[in-house]
C-alpha cells in the first residue's frame, strides 16, 4: 500500500474510534471538524435530530486571504465559538474528525475555547 493510502486508512481508523465515543445531543452537540489542504471547516451537530445548529469555515464571506493556515484556523475557532454562543450553546463535544491533535486542529479548538466555548 502506498504511503497516501495508509495515512487515509489511518484516519479512518482514528475516526471510527472517535466517533464510537462522541455523540452530540441537544444539551451537549458535538463539534466537528474537517481540514482540508487549502480550508478548514467546523459544525455544530445535534446527532439525535441529525441538524445542523451552526457551522463556520475559512470559505466564509469574513474570512480573508488563504484558510489552510493557522491564522485562518484560529478566526474559525473565534468564529464558532460566537455562533454557538448566539444559539445558545455553551458546552460541545469535541470530534477532531481523525485528524491529529496538533497544528491547525488545536489552533481552532484553542480559540473556541478562548471564545467562551467549553469541552
Amino acid at each position: 500500500m502506498d504511503r497516501q493510502k495508509q495515512k487515509v486508512v489511518r484516519r479512518s481508523r482514528r475516526r471510527t474510534g472517535i466517533r464510537k465515543r462522541v455523540i452530540g445531543t441537544p444539551e451537549r452537540p458535538r463539534l466537528s471538524v474537517y481540514r482540508s489542504l487549502n480550508h478548514i471547516y467546523v459544525q455544530v451537530i445535534d446527532d439525535l435530530s441529525g441538524r445542523t445548529l451552526c457551522s463556520a469555515s475559512s470559505r466564509d464571506k469574513e474570512s480573508n486571504g488563504k484558510g489552510g493556515n493557522v491564522a485562518a484556523a484560529r478566526a474559525v475557532g473565534a468564529r464558532i465559538a460566537e455562533r454557538a454562543k448566539a444559539a445558545g450553546i455553551s458546552s460541545v463535544a469535541f470530534d477532531r474528525g481523525g485528524f491529529r491533535y496538533h497544528g491547525r486542529i488545536k489552533a481552532l479548538a484553542d480559540a473556541a475555547r478562548e471564545g467562551g466555548l467549553q469541552f
